[in-house]
This record gives C-alpha cells, structure tokens and sequence, in this order.
C-alpha cells in the first residue's frame, strides 16, 4: 500500500571506485564473475528482482504480484505495493552497502544480511495480504485518509505476524532503520505530528514488534504533548483497527474519523502540517533517538542470546556426531577382538607389528572355583530380588470378591435404564518384579608389575562369566587382557569351560581400545543392565595412553555404567570417575567384583522403578 507516510529512503551507497570495480568478485557454483562493471548491475538487480518474486508467495499467499527494484520508487517510499497493477517496488538503497552481486534473495536465509531491506518487503507483503480495504476516491488526500492508512500500518503488520511470527525480527529493523529514523530528523512537533508518532511506534509496540521498555520514554514525551487522555484515547482506536478484518473497509474510516475528531482536524480536509515556526522538535527527535538505542541494545543482546544457543546447538551436534564415529569405532574394535579367535589385536595396524598373544593355555575349572560361581550366582539373585507388585483390580465380572455395597449400585443402575458403570468384583494380582540383566566387562593390564594378579583374575574371569550365565540367560560378561595389543579371554554371551590363563608382558598400554571392546560387545552404554567395567592395572600410562582412556570412562559414566578400579600395590593412578579398590591379595578380586556387580543391579533397579 503506497502511502504518504514513508518518507525515509536510506541514502544511495557512495559509487565505486575504478579499483573497487576490478576487484569485485562474485563466486557461485564454482564460477567466478571476474570483472563486474556498472552497467552489468542492473542485470544484477533484475535478478534480484525476479528471486524476490520467487519468495513473496511464501510470505503472501499470491503469486501474481511482481517485483521490481529500481533506484528509487515511484511514490518516493523505500518500498511500496500498488493493489491495482500487483506490483511491489522495493528501493535499491534499502540494500546499501551490499553490493547486487553478493545478493542472493533465493537462498533462504539470505535475507539475514540485509534485514532492513527483507523488513520492508515484508511489511509490504503484510499490504498486498491484509490491506484490501480502499479510502473512497473523495477521501483521498485528506486527513481521513492519512489517518486511516496510520491505522492501516500497525494493523497489516499484526494480522501478518499472526500468520508468521517469524518475521518479527525483520520487522523490527524495518522499523528502526526507516520509521524511527524519519522521527529522529522531525520537524517541529505539534499534536497531529505527536499522533502519527504514536500511531506509527507505540501501536507496533501493542502488536508485539517493539519492546515496551523500547518505547517507554516516547510514550512519556508523547504524554506530555498529548496529555494522558487523549493518548489512551489514540490508543483505544488503534486496539480497534487491529481488531477489524481485512476487507472491513467502513470500520477503518469509523476508525479514522474517530482519530481525526479525537485530534479536532477537519476530516474532510488535507492533513494538518506542522508550523516551521514552532517549537518542540528537539524533545520528541531526543526521545525516538532514545528508542532506537533501546532497540539497538536489546537487539545486541538477542543476537548474543542467539549466538550462544546457535554455539551450544552445534556443540551438541558435534557431540552427537564424534560419539556416533566412537561407537563405530568401537564396534570395529570388538568385532576384531571378539571376532579374531584369541588372537591379539593391535591398534594402529601392521605398522605398529603384531602382538605376541598373553594367553599361555587353559586348563579345567577347579572345585572351588565352581563353587564360588555358584555363591556369586546367588548373591546376584539375592541383589536383584524384589518383592513382586501387589495391585488391586477391580471388575464387573467374577473371579474375584464380591463387594455387596457396588453390586447393589449395579442393580440400581440397570433398573434405571443407565449404562453399568459400578464394579462388584475386586481381586489383588501379585507381578513379579522384572530382573535387569548385567553387563560386566573386565580389562586386565598384562605389563610386567602385574604378573602377581594374572592368575587370580583368569579365575576371576571364569567365575564371573559362569555366575553370570546361571543368574540370568540374558546376562553378559567379558574379559580381554591388554598392552600393546587386545586379546580376548572370555567373550561375550559365551561361557568358557576352560578357564584360560595369561601371563604378563611389558611394552604400551591400548586401555581405551580394550573399553572400546567391552563397551560395544557388551552394549555398556545401553541402559537397562546392571552395567560394570572393571580395570584392573596400576595405571602406569603414557599422558597420552591416560588422556585416551580418561575420555571412554568420563563418557561411560555419562551414560550411567559403573567403573571400578581394582589396585594391588599401593598409590595406584587410577584414571578420573573410576571407583577405585586396592587389594593386598590379588584373590580376593572376585569377591570386589561381585560387590560392585551388586551395586550396578541396583543401580538399575532403581532406574527401572
């Protein structure tokens, strides 16, 4: 809608120099456009032009309205809708200091870079959607119609907000770079001048597009030109005019009169224009300046608000993608360690060599070691244990016990013709509790200072994996023993009948890729499992072999999988988040074992309840 009432053209961009033409480049799809001369730019705006076309029926609904972008506009306002020939212009200096080359309004987002420009655009949007209501002929050019088309600005805004709440943002910087600044330079204010102030910046505070603290200082100098009542008068006609439809057309002008004779000017004729002679200029062009400040200070807060949820976003993303590659990896990890047939694993490949294999042979289970599998067995089912659920259920029909009091409800409801709602039946169903599986991975340090501790851990590995099939089927554990390499000792979902023995070797330690096996054969980051990983070593590593592993075990317990750390020498460097537990005898592992396994079922009993 061209109206009178824009008369803010942001001034022309300075012209380029000679040396800025010849280094002007534009890249897209791989192409550079090496040499870009003024006469190629209206080529450029043509494009512009026609990208804008594409987008207006996203914003309006229609796809008969043209757009042109020209310098300058023929009503003179930064941009304009002309309803009879479904034209939108859009001044060319509204994009300035962009070059047209840069300028890509078909790529969504674009518009980001020039939001002024893309706010006028949609505020004309807002017209060619909302405003279909017309001042009669004999009206226009009169304060009836400047009035009505004041009222008219706020109103299309709000009913294009309700559609696209989006645009707020564009809307906003439409208004302080255009509106605000045409108030900041005003002539001298008088009551009319006042109204429009307000009917152009205080009413787009009530739709949403200001901030009331954005606008509490104009509304105090506009008071004090106005006076209290007849500015809560303006605003009563304004909360009207939002309020009435697209094509109301009588209601806006009842809307408009009631502005007029509110502010004592003839309805009928032009518009009152302020006195060069008078005073006032400085106080409202010092508040409106304040405004824009305001604007620009919360707008800088927004962004800055933005920019950290736009940064944690990516983070999290991120996060999410560097996890999903760890789990391929892992899964990788363990299908080669679990998946090789008891031959070692190096990480890092043929370049680093083949490691020579821990494992020295087996040997059959001893008596005590099957009795201690059976005693562990036990006190998993004893810390799984709960009592089953008691739950009263009550129905219309038997099996159950018999409630005189709802069966005779039951009968009185059936001789009044109503539908049976009562239930005369009640019975308790006892459900037992279901039992969390548990997921035990074991990694064993076979350098040289743990040559004392090999053997009771390959007993212990035999005891958790046969306790752990006799407590539940769906149970899991595993061992691998690790230093340069990774081998497998018990796998996952197998139950040894051989306990298999290790000895001890020096060279490296690979503590993360041995995790990265347990963790993806034994699913450690999936809830639902009394989960455990335990290490045992005296934590002699590299910073570089610690810093690795640190990362697996902090993201394990993240993930809720208890870590215990089992020592057997004093002073152990245990990595950080571990459980740590130093043994003077190397037997009594299992034992500490089977206390945390204790502790990580009911762990997962309580997330389960």
């Amino acid at each position: 809608m061209a109206t009178q009432l824009h008369h803010h053209v942001p001034p022309a961009p300075p012209a380029l120099s000679e040396a800025e033409w010849a280094t002007a480049r534009w890249e897209d799809d791989g192409g550079n456009l090496a040499d870009v001369r003024p006469h190629a730019q209206r080529s450029h705006w043509l494009r512009i032009a026609a990208a804008l076309s594409a987008r207006l029926p996203e914003l309006t609904g229609r796809e008969d309205i043209l757009v042109t972008c020209e310098d300058g506009t023929r009503s003179g306002a930064p941009a304009a809708f002309y309803p009879a020939l479904a034209q939108l212009e859009i001044d060319t200096a509204l994009f300035a200091p962009l070059h047209p080359a840069t300028i890509r309004p078909a790529r969504p987002g674009d518009e980001d870079r020039y939001p002024a420009a893309w706010g006028a655009f949609v505020h004309e949007a807002a017209h060619a959607t909302h405003s279909r209501w017309r001042t009669p002929p004999p009206l226009r050019g009169t304060a009836l119609d400047e009035a009505g088309q004041i009222l008219e600005e706020s109103r299309a805004e709000r009913a294009h907000l309700c559609r696209r709440p989006g645009d707020r943002r564009y809307l906003r910087a439409a208004t302080r770079a255009l509106i605000l600044t045409d108030f900041a330079g005003t002539a001298p204010t008088d009551r009319w001048r006042a109204a429009l102030a307000a009917g152009l910046v205080l009413a787009r505070r009530d739709t949403g597009i200001l901030d009331p603290d954005e606008t509490r200082l104009l509304e105090s100098t506009l008071t004090g030109v106005l006076g209290a009542d007849l500015l809560h008068t303006l605003a009563g006609i304004w909360t009207a005019a939002h309020a009435t439809g697209d094509e109301d057309g009588r209601a806006m002008m009842r809307h408009a009169r009631a502005w007029c004779q509110a502010l004592g000017a003839d309805s009928t004729g032009t518009p009152p224009r302020p006195d060069p002679a008078g005073g006032g200029s400085g106080e409202l062009a010092e508040a409106v300046g304040r405004v824009v400040a305001q604007v620009q200070v919360n707008e800088a807060v927004q962004r800055a608000a933005e920019a950290r949820i736009t940064a944690a976003r990516a983070a999290r993303a991120q996060d999410k993608a560097d996890r999903a590659a760890q789990a391929r990896r892992a899964a990788k990890t363990a299908e080669k360690v679990f998946g090789s047939d008891g031959r070692p694993f190096t990480p890092g490949g043929a370049g680093k060599g083949r490691g020579r294999s821990p494992v020295t042979g087996t040997r059959p289970p001893e008596a005590g070691e099957r009795a201690a599998a059976g005693r562990l067995a036990r006190a998993l089912r004893a810390a799984a244990y709960r009592e089953r659920v008691t739950t009263h259920v009550s129905s219309a029909v038997p099996p159950g016990r018999l409630d005189m009091r709802q069966a005779l409800a039951r009968d009185a409801q059936r001789a009044a013709g109503a539908t049976p709602t009562a239930t005369p039946w009640s019975r308790t169903v006892h459900r037992p509790v279901p039992t969390p599986p548990l997921r035990i991975g074991v990694a064993v340090d076979v350098s040289g200072s743990m040559r004392a501790a090999a053997a009771p851990l390959a007993s212990a590995a035999w005891i958790l994996a046969r306790a752990a099939a006799l407590t539940d089927p769906d149970s899991r554990t595993a061992t691998v023993a690790y230093h340069r390499s990774v081998t497998a000792i018990t796998a996952p979902g197998r139950v040894p009948r051989q306990v298999t023995q290790f000895g001890t070797q020096g060279g490296g330690h690979c503590l993360a890729e041995a995790i990265d096996a347990l963790s993806a054969g034994l699913c450690l980051v999936r809830p639902g499992a009394g989960r455990l990983l335990v290490i045992a070593s005296d934590g002699r590593y590299t910073g570089e072999e610690a810093a690795c592993a640190a990362r697996r075990v902090v993201d394990l317990r993240r993930e809720g999988c208890a870590v215990l750390w089992l020592a057997f020498a004093p002073g152990p460097r245990a990595l950080p988040g571990s459980t740590v537990v130093e043994l003077d005898d190397p037997a009594r592992a299992v034992t500490a074992i089977a206390k945390a396994a204790a502790s990580a079922l009911a762990g997962a009993l309580a997330e389960r309840s």
